[in-house]
């Protein structure tokens, strides 16, 4: 039976270099190409990163049904059409889904069997850090993010697993395991120091939220 995993975190933790590192080592896969609204930021590319397409269109689409969730994040639409969950099902293959906060609150509704991870970076001032090297919005967003994400980063308690993207192959390796323990269905082991409700994962976050205040 097909696995769902919903990966969401705060804008600049890091999220879709994780997702993209699992792709390439993890052949079940199949990654659901969010659509949005916003423009390509760097070398992001059509079909690859996200789907770019126009209000209009995303409404349409919207009033369609197609999306198994959607949401407004930063002045722009994001969705998730529900086809991607659908081929993963009929190849038998899981699905990854890259969704912003307010979106995997939905889906958690939706699909209570998912797996969901939350990413965070290990502090306000790394956050910014990775932001600000986007070089691609101004001070007054930034500082937008960064409220917003000490707000989303409260709900951690969400979702079934933290990771906290302090070095980029540690982080790649616990996402990895993950998959690999959600499939067999495995609760323990070298994942269960990562779940949500574990007691070093939840001063950890806290010694983070303090970096915000």
């Amino acid at each position: 039976m097909s696995q769902v995993f919903i990966i969401s975190a705060p804008s600049g933790s890091g999220k879709s270099t994780l997702v993209r590192n699992l792709m390439e080592r993890d052949g079940n896969l199949i990654f659901s190409v969010s659509y949005t609204t916003r423009a390509p930021r760097g070398q992001e590319t059509e079909g690859h990163e996200y789907h770019f397409v126009s209000r209009a269109a995303f409404l349409e689409m919207r009033a369609r049904d197609e999306f198994i969730e959607w949401a407004p994040v930063f002045d722009d639409f994001y969705g998730t059409h529900r086809r991607y969950v659908d081929q993963a099902r009929a190849e038998g293959k899981d699905a990854v889904l890259d969704i912003d906060v307010k979106g995997a609150r939905q889906l958690r509704e939706r699909i209570p069997e998912a797996v969901s991870v939350f990413i965070l970076a290990p502090s306000r001032e790394e956050l910014e850090k990775r932001l600000r090297a986007r070089g691609d919005v101004s001070d007054q967003v930034i500082q937008k993010r960064v409220a917003e994400a000490a707000r989303e980063i409260r709900d951690y308690s969400q979702y079934t697993y933290v990771l906290v993207n302090e070095d980029v192959e540690v982080a790649s390796g616990q996402l990895q395991a993950i998959v690999k323990a959600s499939r067999q269905g495995a609760g323990e082991g070298e994942t269960a120091g990562l779940r949500s409700d574990n007691a070093a994962v939840q001063k950890r976050v806290t010694e983070i939220l303090a970096t915000f205040e």
